[in-house]
């Protein structure tokens, strides 16, 4: 480790900064952070240096992207319950999903949780250290599916029109190429990467033919991967930039968990079956 990384002067309690985060949430007005300024403004990071809260509010910009992709999937496949916000469910979608594997529901709410005390803890921390915190609410403009299950509000991600690179696949499994070196890999699903396709039920309409919610629910599969790869990659590459002692086990605290949901997916997409969808022609090998 560098000599710049400072050891902290003082050891902050988990449970007092997510307790002062939470009402610190609770009063943040519109705005990207809850002072009104950009992401990255450096003002009033307490012990922070402007360096590392500014990391850090980008990943807590991250992972609020990620809880609104997140949520949109568990509102219609995961579990529904009282720990993380939902809608109704959808049964239709729900069992094509199982199709990949039977726990799906399960691993769909656990990850949504997962990322949702992702950024309250990031933005919990910056508040605890006098940092600005990061809220994206008033870029919630984008419609909901209109499918059965779905919570009608406004989102920041559109899971109904995506195009997903699924060269990540290949990549982990080529025995001769290296990305570092400058490598280019296949795509797995190459269909996947030249259009717009659903990944969750637009509307009921997309419920049937049963090939045709099979083939959003492949897609999600493989979506799911795409989304977890990042996380897998940013945390450590980061982690190289900060100069905090504790900010840097922040990081090294939660990037594993990235990485963990990144492998449960890549095992998951591998069982999307063979079809082509007859709405859109869609194909997956």
């Amino acid at each position: 480790m560098e000599d710049n990384v400072q050891q902290a002067n003082d050891s902050t309690s988990r449970r007092s900064f997510l307790l002062k985060g939470l009402v610190v949430g609770g009063a943040i007005g519109t705005g990207l952070v809850a002072s009104g300024l950009p992401a990255f403004a450096e003002a009033g990071d307490g012990s922070l240096t402007q360096g590392d809260a500014a990391i850090l509010r980008f990943l807590a910009a991250a992972e609020i992207l990620e809880s609104d992709l997140w949520q949109q999937y568990n509102e219609l496949g995961g579990i529904q319950d009282s720990e993380v916000p939902g809608g109704s469910g959808n049964a239709t979608y729900t069992a094509a999903l199982a199709v990949l594997d039977a726990d799906m529901a399960q691993y769909i709410h656990d990850n949504t949780e997962d990322e949702i005390s992702h950024f309250t803890f990031i933005n919990a921390y910056l508040a605890s250290k006098g940092a600005a915190t990061v809220n994206l609410d008033k870029f919630r403009t984008l419609p909901s599916s209109k499918a059965t299950g779905a919570k009608q509000i406004g989102r920041l991600t559109n899971l109904m029109q995506l195009t997903v690179d699924t060269s990540w696949w290949t990549k982990y499994r080529s025995r001769s190429k290296n990305p570092d070196f400058g490598d280019t890999f296949p795509q797995a699903v190459p269909g996947l990467m030249k259009g717009k396709f659903p990944a969750i039920p637009r509307n009921d309409g997309d419920l049937t033919p049963h090939k045709h919610i099979q083939a959003i629910a492949n897609t999600a599969g493989f979506h799911f991967a795409f989304i977890e790869q990042g996380g897998t990659s940013l945390y450590p590459s980061l982690a190289q930039r900060v100069t905090n002692a504790e900010v840097l086990r922040v990081l090294l605290s939660i990037g594993p968990t990235e990485t963990a949901h990144f492998q449960t997916w890549h095992d998951k997409a591998g069982n999307a079956p063979a079809l082509t969808d007859p709405t859109n022609g869609l194909v997956f090998p």
